[in-house]
């Protein structure tokens, strides 16, 4: 077995959140209650509640309904609460002074926001947007990086009862007016801009022309981030918080089950799948992870680098405030004005958990050590990742030089459907490197083989064997997909598409099951190729996809980005080719290796694997309004 990268101290574990849960509920070991949560989720979501003090202004008649199906579960049936209740009103009332919200923007201005201000800003706008109408079940887009007014947001829709939709904050018009138009939404929250590597990023010009694609939307609610806003009958500027003196907004008690937001995402076809989360479940459950896998109460700051149009946006909002801590949110690239922009950030707001992608630490990486180093990190003691799975050097990096050695990293792994993760360590287990640990605590997840049955020591697909409060409520108007996406391969089993790896007790991911390599009939995950090849100094970032041979059914071909200062040569790429082929066999040896200046990403830093895939092999690669850089699809067209 690998020897574990990190092992919690038995008194500061004891002390944790799960620790204290665990002990609370009189079970021996942490492998104790993850079997209990499994085995019975309904004991254990109900316990989440008790132990987080979630409220609900109606108690639940039932934790767990399954009458209509397992693909229909329902989650604390006759309930009544809203996200705003959890997140913001409960915090008012008890810590109004403690910090809710810290950003900081590019040209060095900081904003904090108490819990009393939060919730008298978020007072402001729902007034503001149920003078326009908005109740009840309306939809509500939110174009917006990550700024104060983004929480805000969130928070005043929920108030309302109404369902948001988080919306990337750099797609085009085209992508912005689908996603309204397929939910009907009535209004659109938006910035007029903000900076990026010393720039100004337009936004409100991009959100006139997909509105205007889009009668049902009649409000267009502007963020000054740039300027001052230009007021019409149509348009408003952002508000600003209610007058203390005034009362505060009643939130409205919604069913646990009443919708809370719609996430897109970017689909293989060109129709992006809408997941529809709600009130109670996915607060659950995103409360209970940040709570037992990150740590998180009172007094943290926790910063997770992401995108509001990704799941992981909503996700560290959510289960900060959920848990009465700080969300820490930033504006714009981790390198910029210097390379060491982001590690100083951690440094001056005392950030005390992280979540970064692998794709982001090792573009880091290549500026070395020192950046790093320079800047007091002690604050730090937890580590998050998630996005797609690792290969051995930069995890370390992060671990040993981010981390100075002391912080366990927490590699989670689920996705928007799944409103949560699958897959996670704990603070209170020994952890090998570049592992996801094993189960979420109450996600039934396995592997299966092609026969449907568990399968360890190979790769299989990833699945899930019974619901969790967090999982998707079907796809927005698309309930037969829903069910033939996720669950038509097994009766009552949800398919997630991700290759996954039992190993020693340890569990790892293996890349998308569509982006799975097959030659001669062997399969292959790319994150396999591209661990090997970035084992190299000359390698920066690389992918490898599949490409049809008739032969061997699929060839592997690699795109590699330089490190740099490093020059492109014949013998380069045949030492890289040797490199691949030394790692993984001679079955495996790439029959292609390209030289790329960039490679197709999201925001997030997900490499689009299918993208490349499209390229190469001259079909249409679907919807890609997510990506960070479409340039980036010329540099793969120009491989060498």
């Amino acid at each position: 077995m690998t020897a574990p990268i990190w092992e919690p101290d038995p008194a500061t574990a004891a002390g944790t959140n799960v620790g204290r849960f665990q002990s609370q509920h009189g079970l021996a070991s942490f492998d104790d209650l993850l079997a209990r949560s499994i085995d019975d989720p309904a004991w254990f979501w109900g316990a989440v509640v008790d132990f987080l003090g979630l409220p609900f202004t109606e108690p639940y008649d039932q934790v767990l309904d399954t009458s209509d199906g397992i693909p229909w579960a329902r989650w604390f049936t006759g309930g009544r609460t809203n996200l705003a209740t959890m997140c913001v009103d409960r915090w008012v009332d008890a810590t109004p002074d403690a910090e809710a919200v810290r950003w900081e923007g590019e040209d060095g201005e900081v904003r904090v926001l108490t819990y009393a201000d939060l919730g008298r800003h978020v007072d402001a706008l729902a007034t503001l947007l149920r003078e326009r109408g908005i109740g009840e079940g309306d939809a509500v887009g939110i174009f917006l990086p990550m700024l104060p007014e983004t929480v805000v947001a969130a928070m005043a829709v929920a108030k309302l009862g109404a369902v948001f939709l988080p919306i990337f904050s750099g797609y085009g018009a085209d992508a912005i007016s689908v996603r309204l138009e397929d939910a009907g939404a009535r209004a659109l929250i938006c910035a007029d801009g903000f900076l990026r590597r010393g720039k100004p990023v337009p936004m409100l010009a991009t959100a006139l022309e997909a509105v205007a694609e889009v009668p049902s939307v009649e409000t267009l609610v502007v963020v000054p981030r740039l300027g001052p806003v230009a007021e019409t009958e149509a348009i408003v500027a952002f508000p600003g918080p209610r007058d203390p003196a005034e009362p505060p907004v009643p939130t409205v008690a919604v069913d646990s089950e009443h919708p809370l937001f719609i996430a897109y995402t970017s689909g293989t076809t060109g129709r992006p799948k809408g997941s529809v989360h709600v009130h109670g479940g996915f607060t659950v459950k995103i409360a209970e992870e940040v709570a037992f896998q990150f740590d998180v109460g009172p007094g943290d700051r926790l910063f997770w680098f992401a995108d509001f149009g990704w799941i992981m946006g909503p996700w560290e909002i959510v289960g900060a405030l959920a848990n009465g801590a700080t969300v820490c949110l930033y504006e714009g690239a981790p390198d910029f004005p210097e390379v060491d922009r982001l590690w100083a950030y951690l440094e001056r707001h005392g950030v005390t958990v992280l979540g970064i992608s692998p794709t982001l630490i090792r573009s880091m990486l290549t500026h070395g050590d020192e950046p790093v180093r320079r800047h007091d990190l002690s604050a730090l003691r937890i580590l998050g990742s998630t996005g797609e799975p690792w290969n051995e050097t930069p995890y370390r990096w992060f671990s040993e030089v981010v981390g100075g050695g002391r912080c366990p990293i927490i590699n989670i792994s689920g996705g928007t459907e799944v409103g949560a993760c699958f897959l996670s360590p704990h603070p209170v287990q020994p952890l090998a490197p570049m592992t996801l640990g094993g189960p979420a605590l109450g996600m039934a997840v396995d592997v299966f083989d092609d026969d449907g049955k568990p399968v360890r020591g190979e790769v299989g697909e990833l699945v899930c064997t019974k619901p969790w409060p967090g999982m998707t409520r079907g796809l927005w108007q698309a309930s037969d997909r829903y069910l033939d996406t996720y669950w038509s391969r097994w009766p009552d089993v949800w398919v997630h598409g991700d290759w996954a790896l039992v190993d020693d007790g340890q569990w790892y991911l293996r890349g998308r099951s569509d982006d799975t390599i097959k030659v001669a009939g062997k399969r292959l995950g790319p994150a396999e190729v591209e661990s090997a090849l970035v084992t190299h100094p000359a390698v920066a970032e690389a992918a490898a996809i599949g490409v049809p041979h008739e032969v061997k059914g699929e060839a592997l071909w690699c795109y590699v980005v330089l490190a740099p200062g490093t020059a492109e040569s014949e013998e380069l790429r045949a030492e890289l080719v040797d490199v691949v082929t030394s790692a993984l066999g001679k079955s495996f040896r790439p029959s292609g290796l390209r030289f790329v200046d960039a490679l197709p990403k999201t925001r997030s830093a997900k490499v689009v694997r299918r993208a490349i895939r499209a390229i190469a092999t001259d079909r249409d690669a679907g919807d890609l309004s997510s990506l960070e850089d479409p340039a980036a699809l010329d540099a793969v067209r120009a491989a060498r």
